[in-house]
């Protein structure tokens, strides 16, 4: 036996645990040495994340700016869920969180019957929680709407414009409420074409600017537009005073490059004008999306905490704020301590729970399962399996005791409750915890552990 296997053997037991010692400190050393070697700051950033360093490479990863803006769509977007009816007082409570997380603009619900008093109230909650933050209301559709707006004291609105010409009519609320009352909505003004759609969104667009309003655009179903349809569009409205199109992609039916060329044409066509996006989730692709379109130069990205909205759903808060920080070391002012908090106000808000596993935020996003390689790995560096740090993003890291859990994840889970044991102790515990996983077909919880534990001290 070598002098290396007898220094380890010699070693005396964790007195907190109870572990044997499986490697030396000299061992330890080489393994961080080996770790710090494979690592470059930023990429690195102790206590935060580890991530590839070639995702820092420009020659990589593409030009990237140093900061984004999320504009955060939830309060909008959850009233297309199915069966969520949220009270005032709790759209409130969850906007306050929502700027306390370091959010940089908040598009709120729309008009619909609310009253001016509460179109006020939101914007002067949000203003007074941090007067930085940008309130915007959506879903322009007439110059009344835009007085209310100014009036609550918004800073800008949005007219939205669908990506059609007649087609466009499809998407007429008040030609379905009053066809089904049996009256005619169509008048002499009526839009039939491309044209018409745009002269009228430019009438509206060009009111909200002399109201003081900063107007975006959201275009709608970009995923049908063609260039020639995209030129005509962003030609026309730029010229009525738009201050930022917004790609809005519905269907979910644009790939990341086809975002970036996009981006890259509006740029072109009016380079300054800002340009964002909205990304639905169709294909899971909803934050590469985010980043190929910021790379091509959007410079606010459309979203919602967990992801929330009709269908597939929008990019996820939580999920794009860490890809842009951690990945790419992009700026994006959220307070990333603050994203699991938020993502269960989400929950409690709309009663629409999140996957176990949801990136960032899910209750078991940072749980690898119980294998002893896997948990001791922490004690020599916390950032390996778990490319970021969990309190980061205010969430926990899990250690379940599994089929797989061997001596050493049993022993740091029964030290978490006080008990230190015996190596022959843990083994006889281990024992009775698989004889209890065969004879009942589930795991133990931590409290029958603990009992184990117990029954042979």
């Amino acid at each position: 036996m070598d002098k290396r296997t007898d220094k380890r053997t010699d070693r005396k037991t964790d007195e907190r645990t109870g572990k044997p010692p499986v490697f030396t400190p000299e061992e330890i050393a080489r393994f961080r040495a080996e770790l710090a070697a494979r690592r470059t700051p930023g990429a690195h950033e102790p206590g935060r994340w580890s991530v590839s360093p070639l995702n820092r490479r420009p020659d990589v990863a593409g030009p990237l700016p140093a900061s984004v803006r999320l504009r955060d769509a939830t309060l909008r977007s959850v009233e297309t869920l199915p069966g969520v009816v949220a009270s005032a007082a709790a759209k409130e409570a969850f906007l306050r969180g929502l700027v306390a997380g370091g959010v940089a603009e908040v598009v709120t619900a729309g008009l619909g019957d609310r009253t001016d008093a509460a179109l006020k109230g939101e914007v002067e909650l949000v203003k007074g929680a941090d007067d930085a933050c940008r309130v915007i209301c959506p879903l322009m559709r007439s110059t009344e709407d835009v007085d209310r707006a100014a009036a609550a004291g918004y800073d800008a609105v949005q007219v939205w414009v669908q990506a059609f010409g007649e087609a466009a009519l499809l998407y007429q609320p008040q030609a379905y409420a009053r066809a089904w009352r049996g009256e005619e909505w169509r008048t002499g003004d009526t839009p039939r074409d491309r044209a018409a759609v745009l002269a009228r969104a430019a009438r509206l667009v060009s009111y909200a600017r002399e109201r003081g309003l900063t107007v975006i655009v959201p275009l709608l179903m970009v995923s049908y537009a063609t260039e020639e349809s995209h030129e005509e569009s962003v030609t026309v409205l730029t010229a009525a005073g738009a201050g930022e199109f917004t790609l809005f992609d519905g269907p979910g039916a644009m790939s990341p490059e086809a975002y970036a060329h996009l981006v890259r044409l509006t740029r072109a066509l009016a380079p300054a004008v800002e340009v964002g996006l909205h990304p639905h989730n169709t294909f899971g692709l909803a934050v590469a999306c985010a980043v190929a379109a910021v790379r091509a130069g959007a410079g606010t990205v459309e979203l919602s905490v967990n992801g929330y909205c009709g269908g597939p759903g929008n990019a996820d808060l939580a999920a794009t704020a860490l890809a842009f920080e951690a990945l790419y070391g992009v700026r994006t002012g959220v307070r990333t301590e603050r994203l699991t908090e938020l993502a269960r106000m989400g929950e409690k808000l709309t009663g629409y729970h999140t996957a176990w596993n949801h990136p960032v935020t899910g209750s078991h996003a940072f749980c690898w399962g119980g294998l002893d390689f896997i948990t001791q790995e922490t004690e020599i560096d916390p950032l390996l399996h778990n490319c970021v740090e969990p309190a980061l993003v205010g969430n926990a890291r899990r250690v379940p005791f599994t089929l797989d859990s061997g001596p050493y994840t049993l022993a740091d889970k029964l030290a978490a409750r006080g008990l230190a044991l015996g190596r022959a102790q843990v083994d006889d515990v281990l024992d009775r915890a698989r004889e209890l996983m065969a004879r009942e077909g589930r795991l133990p919880t931590d409290e029958e552990l603990a009992a184990l534990a117990e029954e042979v001290r």
